[in-house]
């Protein structure tokens, strides 16, 4: 007799406290279960049932054998389930969240095409600058840059980013430019508000050393974007990610601030709650992105 079928009788009688049960659960006749949890014992060459005329429940070693077994049963039902996930067409509501500056300028941009190829998704994608609990506030997947806090969180990265410091050609000509970054500390910087580390700049030196710059920000705001207008305006230095600033960098609008440091590239990823298998329409919309974000890069955006 099939092994897996033997267990699974064995297990739902265990289950279900008998036989008759057991067999109206599997939609087999009873005879057919107790001649499988029979097999079952005399190929072990042990009892797991103690049987009587008002009930069935396990032997002490039938209870440590049900441990095993449920577990086995329950990892092939989720084998099943995962090559029937796989196989079947993506569909139903993604919800993801994504910070207001990629979404506006680079996810919206390329959401056409994905509803097109995947006509049975519905998307709702929630532009915000916090950090999200996923689970808890019932998103599929977010989109996040640079080190990942979450470690119990699944990721893929889709892209990489540069992060530098950049002004305007006006503010350099007014107020002079940094040579290095301790000169930082004489110039008005521009801060994210909602960054955990408050107003700390993590900036790479020279030496390949970490140094973090601490100042108070001339203005502080919630929105890259808004980071980049006031940088553009001329009102100070923004360390801002390279899909924001890169075409303002191109048109001569904003300049490196300090040109000499090392490239800072961070990580774009898409992340989404951990789990033994992938649902197909947070894998399609993954794979999408890895896709449309092919050609980008540290400074290409």
């Amino acid at each position: 007799m099939d092994r897996l079928t033997e267990m699974e009788a064995f297990a739902t009688v265990v289950d279900q406290g008998g036989f008759t049960d057991a067999a109206k659960k599997m939609g087999i006749s009873k005879s057919a279960v107790s001649k499988h949890v029979s097999s079952l014992e005399a190929r072990l060459g042990a009892r797991l049932l103690n049987r009587t005329t008002r009930r069935v429940s396990p032997t002490e070693i039938g209870l440590a054998y049900y441990d095993r077994a449920r577990r086995v049963l329950n990892d092939a039902g989720e084998a099943d389930a995962l090559v029937t996930s796989m196989q079947s067409a993506p569909s139903g509501l993604l919800r993801i969240s994504v910070a207001t500056d990629f979404g506006v300028n680079h996810l919206s941009p390329v959401l056409g095409e994905f509803l097109t190829e995947f006509p049975d998704i519905n998307v709702n994608m929630v532009l915000n600058n916090r950090y999200v609990e996923l689970i808890s506030e019932g998103f599929d997947m977010a989109i996040r840059v640079g080190e990942l806090e979450d470690s119990s969180l699944r990721a893929r990265k889709i892209a990489e980013t540069a992060i530098r410091m950049v002004g305007s050609p006006s503010y350099f000509q007014k107020f002079g430019r940094p040579m290095r970054i301790d000169d930082l500390n004489e110039h008005k910087l521009l801060h994210y508000s909602n960054q955990s580390s408050g107003n700390v700049w993590k900036i790479p030196a020279p030496s390949g050393e970490l140094r973090q710059v601490r100042t108070a920000g001339w203005l502080s705001v919630n929105d890259g974007q808004s980071l980049l207008n006031a940088a553009i305006a001329g009102l100070g230095i923004a360390y801002l990610p390279s899909f924001l600033y890169a075409d303002a960098l191109e048109k001569g609008l904003v300049e490196d601030a300090i040109p000499d440091l090392p490239v800072d590239a961070q990580g774009i990823y898409a992340v989404y709650p951990p789990g033994r298998f992938t649902q197909p329409k947070v894998r399609a919309f993954i794979d999408f992105l890895v896709r449309s974000f092919a050609d980008k890069g540290p400074d290409v955006w």
